[in-house]
């Protein structure tokens, strides 16, 4: 991709009511466009990487035996009376009314909706085991949408559903998510720590957020040093039988600031092991039996015939809210420092002397061949002086930066820069394309 053809509108200064590090970025890499209150336009940098968290969220989620689907944003306010949250929600949930007098809601969550489609098609438990997901845009009416994406109103969010015969299974569906999220996260390059937490208007008595500690984090959250150290279980494991790494993890305290219980820290964990720090959550998982499935009759007929109300579970992640995450999480004061799994392009070559015929010839055989070995490629074609192209370069946090000016053409040489470290090397280009991988 050519800058010279592509909408980057980068800003040198952040709007002065961007209150944090992840905003502030966003806003000058030319990602997103505030619309309204909370509410924001996906600019195509900012898209880019929106659909890399997507695909990775996508990949762990079918890895753990998720199947995906698709729900509309609206949904009908008598299934939500049927759960009886429709009027419990509170004055998040958007209410709609359409000219026939329809009562609907833009989603904010989908439990009724898909227990709704569950009862509707499974009859038996034979057809058990099963997890359904989608990922899908959600609304929530926010009193004071802030900090970007962080807290927006208008978000995407990976929202999966597990319905099981019984108890034991829906735990054993719970530890299947909750292995799948410590996977997903570290594909990001975050580590996600997870907590106790409140079930809050989901329901339910077992409940864990997941979050990415940083200092400007959201609330304020405890735990055992050695989890933010543990390394994830990765995709090798036995999925049929977590409990004992859900165990090693869940041992361990770790509470966000609503469950915090300070003697039980105290009494649990050492003092030399004990960490408070700020947390920003980027998924919450539930598992909440029979709270949707008794009172909207979502049955199937057991091993003896008898029909029994399946159990279920809600498995969320902030897919928006990701990009927020790992900004606060991986900068420096130069700009965004990408992670490469997410990163929206893999390497921008920069042109120094755009004017030039060698530089450029030199260029487009770079570009070339890193497309060939099946890298996503930026490549600055513009007459900006070398400090602009370096400062965009820095700014929008792409992993590799390849130089290539008149001089190093001379020499047979291209600067190769590590974004994340500022490591520099002058090498032949291909001993750059070699270290890019």
């Amino acid at each position: 991709m050519r800058l010279s053809r592509y909408f980057l509108p980068t800003l040198k200064e952040a709007p002065s009511d961007a209150q944090i590090v992840s905003h502030q970025l966003m806003l000058r890499a030319g990602m997103i466009k505030q619309e309204a209150a909370g509410i924001y336009a996906w600019l195509p940098l900012g898209l880019r990487v929106l659909n890399r968290i997507e695909q990775i969220v996508r990949e762990e989620q079918e890895r753990a035996g998720a199947v995906e689907l698709l729900m509309p944003t609206l949904q009908l306010a008598d299934l939500w009376r049927e759960s009886g949250r429709y009027d419990a929600y509170g004055p998040e949930m958007l209410r709609i009314t359409d000219r026939h007098e329809r009562e609907l809601l833009y989603g904010p969550t989908n439990e009724e909706m898909i227990t709704d489609i569950f009862r509707g098609f499974v009859k038996s438990y034979k057809a058990l085991p099963l997890n359904l997901f989608h990922i899908q845009w959600k609304f929530r009416d926010e009193r004071r949408p802030r900090f970007g994406v962080m807290r927006g109103r208008e978000f995407l969010m990976k929202d999966a559903y597990s319905f099981d015969i019984d108890e034991a299974s829906a735990r054993r569906a719970y530890n299947r998510m909750f292995v799948a999220y410590l996977n997903t996260f570290a594909r990001m390059g975050l580590k996600a720590v997870p907590m106790r937490a409140d079930t809050g208007p989901i329901g339910g008595d077992l409940s864990h957020e997941f979050i990415v500690l940083a200092d400007t984090g959201e609330s304020q959250v405890f735990c055992d040093k050695a989890l933010v150290e543990m390394p994830a279980p990765g995709p090798d494991v036995d999925w049929n039988d977590l409990q004992a790494i859900v165990d090693g993890r869940t041992s361990l305290y770790a509470a966000t600031e609503e469950m915090h219980d300070a003697a039980q820290f105290e009494s649990q964990t050492a003092e030399g092991d004990r960490l408070t720090a700020r947390g920003i959550e980027v998924g919450h998982i539930f598992y909440f039996g029979t709270k949707y499935s008794a009172p909207m009759k979502a049955r199937v007929a057991g091993p003896d015939g008898v029909d029994t109300e399946v159990h279920m579970g809600s498995y969320g992640v902030g897919v928006s809210r990701l990009l927020g995450a790992i900004i606060e999480a991986s900068h420096d004061d130069a700009g965004i420092i990408w992670p490469d799994a997410v990163a929206p392009f893999d390497v921008v070559v920069i042109n120094l002397r755009a004017n030039d015929p060698s530089v450029c010839e030199a260029c487009e055989a770079a570009v070339d061949a890193l497309e060939k070995a099946g890298k996503s490629v930026l490549y600055d074609d513009t007459d900006e002086r070398p400090g602009g192209k370096f400062a965009t370069a820095d700014l929008i946090g792409i992993p590799w930066q390849l130089v290539i000016g008149p001089k190093g053409v001379a020499e047979g040489v291209v600067e190769l820069k590590r974004r994340a470290t500022g490591e520099k090397s002058t090498v032949p280009l291909a001993a750059a394309l070699e270290s890019i991988g």
